[in-house]
Formats: structure tokens, sequence, C-alpha cells
């Protein structure tokens, strides 16, 4: 295999330990997210590097693909930085949560838009920022270790980083369902749900790798990774999404709550009942955050209708800065998982019983301080 050339970082620096590795192999511009301890959860200095360096490779004749993974073993990219997001929040730096935010999205528009081919490698947990790093490439690559998420209703958020787009465009009702629920897509799922492309067994990365690197191949990028991809198990979603359209067409999340509890279990090809079942979704939906939850599902239903990414994740900015500047759930929610780690997060209001009739309205909205698209 041809030596690895490491290619100086935002900082200036090209040590190994950086937290975003940045070289080139062959006619590949390599990638790699380099906070294994953290899952490679992203910091604004992270997207920045990775921002620059699809940057400089734009116009680098010798650069034809452009790779993306994550460092070890457990994940490409277990999301953002929320630690530290809880700690912008609480201090009052918004700006610095503004900034994040922005550069993030640009980042992932960047991605969505890049005129050479993208092959992100969403091997292991891949979720909330992650996705955006991954769900946007011209070629996603899965394995048999992969868990993808948008896990964001879970402390008390929404869905972003243009996974509203994502979810909007999932069969039938199964973007609603993944958004409300933070469900987790192994493989199966995640092309079932058209989340990715390819599914190409963890052994057989580094080969792929080299193959995307030395290959001339004039067919492209595409018929090259087809060489190394495998047919997985059937997507245990797929059974699901009977039940899952009928109640997850509801018009509110109280409807959808109440079909749920209306809707018996029913019978898969094997005779079992699914996993979860739907009185299972209806008590977790009644345990989450009651307005992330209709933001969000006014989120991936506005998401459905629009023409791009971009355009997606302008929607999202509003509601995202709405959570930050306008509503206390978001880091109520950090606080009870991932801070104190009660498990007991108190949300305003707590049931959605208690909701105002359109309580999505405020976020969808929303007039950001500073515009996404300067």
């Amino acid at each position: 295999m041809a030596s690895v050339s490491i290619v100086e970082d935002a900082q200036g620096s090209a040590a190994a330990d950086a937290e975003v590795l940045v070289r080139t192999e062959g006619a590949l511009g390599w990638i790699t997210l380099n906070r294994p301890r953290a899952l490679n959860a992203l910091n604004v200095g992270m997207i920045g590097a990775v921002h620059a360096a699809l940057d400089t490779w734009r116009d680098d004749s010798d650069i034809e693909i452009v790779y993306i993974d994550g460092a070890g073993d457990r994940g490409l990219c277990a999301g953002g930085d929320v630690r530290e997001l809880h700690r912008q929040i609480t201090a009052g730096r918004s700006a610095d949560t503004v900034e994040f935010f922005r550069e993030e999205y640009a980042m992932n528009a960047a991605i969505a838009e890049y005129p050479k081919t993208v092959v992100a490698i969403a091997d292991g947990i891949t979720m909330g920022g992650g996705i955006g790093v991954a769900g946007h490439a011209a070629i996603r690559v899965v394995t048999e270790r992969s868990q993808l998420a948008m896990p964001e209703v879970k402390i008390g958020f929404t869905p972003d980083v243009g996974g509203t787009w994502l979810l909007g465009h999932a069969p039938g009702r199964l973007g609603e369902f993944l958004a409300l629920t933070a469900g987790t897509m192994n493989g199966s799922d995640a092309l079932y749900a058209g989340f990715a492309d390819f599914y190409v067994p963890s052994e057989r990365l580094e080969a792929l790798r080299d193959a995307l690197a030395h290959r001339a191949d004039p067919t492209g990028p595409s018929e090259i990774v087809m060489l190394f991809d495998e047919t997985p198990d059937p997507s245990p979603l797929s059974a699901q999404q009977g039940w899952i359209d009928e109640a997850f067409s509801a018009d509110t999340v109280p409807e959808i709550a109440a079909r749920l509890r209306a809707n018996p279990a029913p019978e898969i090809a094997d005779g079992a009942g699914p996993e979860p079942t739907p009185a299972d979704t209806a008590d977790l939906l009644e345990s989450l955050a009651p307005t992330a939850l209709v933001v969000t599902l006014d989120a991936v239903r506005e998401a459905r209708g629009m023409d791009s990414v971009r355009d997606a994740l302008a929607g999202e900015y509003r509601r995202v800065l709405w959570f930050v500047h306008n509503h206390p759930d978001l880091v109520e929610g950090i606080r009870a998982q991932l801070v104190d780690k009660d498990r007991d997060p108190h949300w305003d209001p707590q049931t959605l019983a208690d909701l105002a009739p359109d309580a999505s309205a405020e976020a969808r909205d929303y007039v950001p301080p500073v515009p996404l698209w300067a």
C-alpha cells in the first residue's frame, strides 16, 4: 500500500494525535475524526478542519474521491459535543453556540453539495452530528457494527444536521417514527430507511479504501464499492412498517399515541410480535419531552416538502436556536442524561396534555439572531 501523507490541520499541526486527521492516499483525500475516547464527538475545531479539507481538495486535480471515517472501532461519530453545548448555554455564551451550529451546518451542506464523490463509512455508532457527516455523502457505507440514530428528543431537543431531510424522505412514516422515538437502526435498517447505500463487512473496509485510492476504474467509485458490497439480513424495521405507518400518519403527537394504544401488537411472519410493540412505543413517547416531540414532528413534515438539504438545515436552524434561547428543556435534558445522569428530566410542560394547541409554531417561525447563510 502506498504511504500516507499527513496534511496540516487548521491549526497548522501535523501531529497524528490531532482531533481530525487529514491526509492523502493515491487519488483519495482521507479524513478521519480522531477523538475515539469521546466516540469522535464533534467540536467546532473538528468541524472547521473537515470543512477546510473539503475546501482544499475541491479544485485539486490529484484528488478524485473524499473518504471519511472515524478512529477506533466503536463508531464514526456519536454526535456533537453536547456537554460543551450545556456549558455554553448555562454560562450565557450564546455567541459560541450560534457559531457552532452555523459552522456545523455549513459543513453538512458542503458534504451534500460537494462536486467530487464523498464516501462516508458509518461503521459503529453514527448518531446525531455523525449523521450530518455520513448521511449526505454521495456514497454511504454501513457494516455489521453500524448503529444509526437521530436521538435528539431524548435530551429535549430536535433532529438537525440535515437529519430532517433524511427522515422526511424515509419510506412511509418511518421518518416520524425514528425521529420521535430516537430509534436506532442497524445496517440493514439504514439501507431500508434510505440512510445508507452499501453494506460492507468491517473487515473489508481497509481493502475498500485501498481500492478507492489506487484503482483506475473508468466506471467510477460506486462500482468499486459494489465489489465489496454484501446483502445483509432483512431489516427488522421493514417488518414493522404497517403499524408504524398507520400510527405515525396521525396529525398530532397525542393522536399518534392514541393510535398506538389502540393497536394490538401485530403478528409478523415467524409468529413473533414486533419489538418494540405499539404499546411500548406509546409509553416511550409519553416519557419524552412533549415540546421536543411536537417541534420534531413539525420539522420532519416540513422537510419532506422541501427541495434540498440546505433548505432543511435552515428550518432546523430556526428550531435549534429557539430551544437554545427560549426553552429550558434542552438544558434539562442534557443535565438529566449526560451531566448528573439521574435520568429524571423535568420537562416544561411535563405532559402532552399540557401543551398549547400549536406548540410547534413558535419554534417554526423563530427568527435567529444571526442568519444561517451569511
